[in-house]
């Protein structure tokens, strides 16, 4: 790169500030299910609020994935089937969809790219349900899967010029998508990811965990991990895609923490087929009526 260390943080900082606020009613959701004295009522009220959100999430349960006996038709009937938590991350994951252009001039394939977080998302909360043993809440580890990716989008919306070059790179020589990112932007989208979520105004151990999601991985940080082996296994049910991303190797102490490498991890979780339909049944009723 010729631009000085300087130049390049202004140019990350600029297509950064493009990208669209994240919406309050989300935020607020995330506020209110990380009380512990959070009423079910707050909840729907904030929900309620926001018509889109409602209308998506009705949707939802209301598709053949769920097959309720009957119509759900209230917001108050979505919390008491799913409960908080899951309802907490249909709407962060609705607000991510929404989040996304309908196209971008890079040629990044935005909805393989939504498939693998919404996927990733879920089998970091299924690895910290099994693996966990420090009271991590799961759904941290949901809302890191999702978010984990998110420079790319920003690469691909606002450095598309050069995002283009960077998936070209990656296929022609079969390397890393974060390390061509390095070679032809001088930063990856864990740089940039990482300044979305600050000023998407999300924790510090959300921020720190998006921005070394590639990097020397603690097997102590359960959502790091977590996410790392989540990431893994996602571009492992991908492989045969023509943009399939590379699997990166898992640490010695990664494996030792894992009770085994990535092969025997995907093993014990057994099918996981109603993730990735999950993650299918997200993407398709995210995306309807919102561009």
């Amino acid at each position: 790169m010729s631009e000085t260390s300087t130049e390049l943080t202004r140019k990350l900082s600029d297509a950064v500030d493009k990208m669209p606020a994240f919406p309050k009613s989300v935020q607020r959701v995330l506020e209110l299910t990380r009380d512990l004295n959070c009423s079910a009522k707050e909840l729907v009220m904030v929900i309620e609020k926001d018509p889109v959100m409602t209308m998506k999430l009705l949707r939802i349960l209301n598709s053949a994935y769920y097959s309720f006996p009957k119509q759900v038709t209230s917001v108050q009937q979505s919390v008491v089937y799913l409960g908080l938590n899951t309802i907490k991350n249909m709407a962060l994951s609705f607000a991510v969809i929404g989040a996304l252009p309908p196209q971008n001039a890079a040629g990044f394939d935005f909805q393989g790219y939504l498939m693998h977080s919404l996927t990733t998302a879920s089998l970091a909360r299924t690895l910290c349900q099994k693996y966990g043993n420090d009271g991590t809440n799961p759904a941290d580890c949901y809302i890191a899967g999702l978010l984990h990716d998110f420079g790319k989008v920003v690469f691909a919306q606002f450095l598309a010029e050069e995002f283009k070059k960077v998936l070209a790179l990656s296929l022609d020589q079969s390397i890393s998508m974060h390390a061509a990112e390095k070679q032809i932007i001088g930063a990856d989208h864990t740089v940039v990811g990482g300044m979305l979520v600050e000023k998407w105004q999300f924790s510090e151990e959300l921020i720190d965990n998006i921005r070394n999601h590639h990097s020397d991985i603690s097997p102590d940080n359960t959502v790091q991990s977590c996410l790392f082996v989540a990431d893994q296994i996602s571009k492992h049910l991908a492989e045969g895609d023509a943009d399939t991303p590379l699997v990166e190797e898992m640490s010695p102490a990664l494996i030792e923490r894992f009770d085994g490498g990535l092969q025997e991890i995907i093993t014990g979780l057994g099918d996981l087929s109603q993730l990735e339909n999950e993650a299918q049944v997200f993407t398709q009723v995210g995306n309807r009526g919102t561009k």
